[in-house]
């Protein structure tokens, strides 16, 4: 064997570098980690916050979910405009106000008002004529009208303004 030609028994072994912190070295990165964190908190307790009042308007979602899938079709159509005088009374917005108390055209003005799309203009009849019309006359509306109810409802309580009035 050839004294010039390296061999493997000739390799030896680095020395390793001193090991180096990940800790920031400077005082401005612990401010941008604070900050950074500070800004996390903020944001989590914020959407908690609002998940917590939002709660009556997932609610309201679930409910209107079992009135849409029930067997019983009369006592669904009935309970919409009780659903949507509910959801409204659960506005934190609304606490100091009642809108149970409001009529016709001030329902309708109210559910417009709060609402992200233009209602029918006679939305508010509608949901009267639900909660008061004879038996006969709500198994005889059509389904697509049925369903346009519902539709509404759920657009409305999905996304209604929570604003003051």
């Amino acid at each position: 064997m050839n004294p010039n030609v390296p061999s493997i028994e000739q390799l030896k072994e680095m020395a390793l570098p001193a090991p180096v912190s990940y800790a920031p070295q400077t005082w401005g990165w612990w401010v941008l980690l604070a900050l950074l964190i500070g800004a996390c908190v903020l944001v989590g307790a914020r959407r908690y916050w609002q998940w917590r009042r939002d709660r009556y308007r997932r609610e309201a979602l679930a409910r209107l979910a079992e009135l849409q899938s029930s067997e019983d079709q009369l006592d669904a159509l009935r309970e919409l405009p009780e659903l949507l005088k509910r959801t409204a009374l659960s506005m934190p917005s609304l606490w100091n106000t009642k809108p149970a108390a409001l009529g016709n055209e001030e329902w309708q003005a109210f559910l417009t008002q709060h609402s992200t799309q233009p209602l029918p203009p006679d939305f508010s009849q509608q949901l009267a004529l639900l909660a008061y019309a004879p038996d006969a006359t709500l198994l005889a509306l059509p389904t697509d009208q049925r369903q346009q109810l519902f539709d509404t409802c759920k657009h409305w309580v999905e996304h209604h303004h929570d604003v003051a009035a």
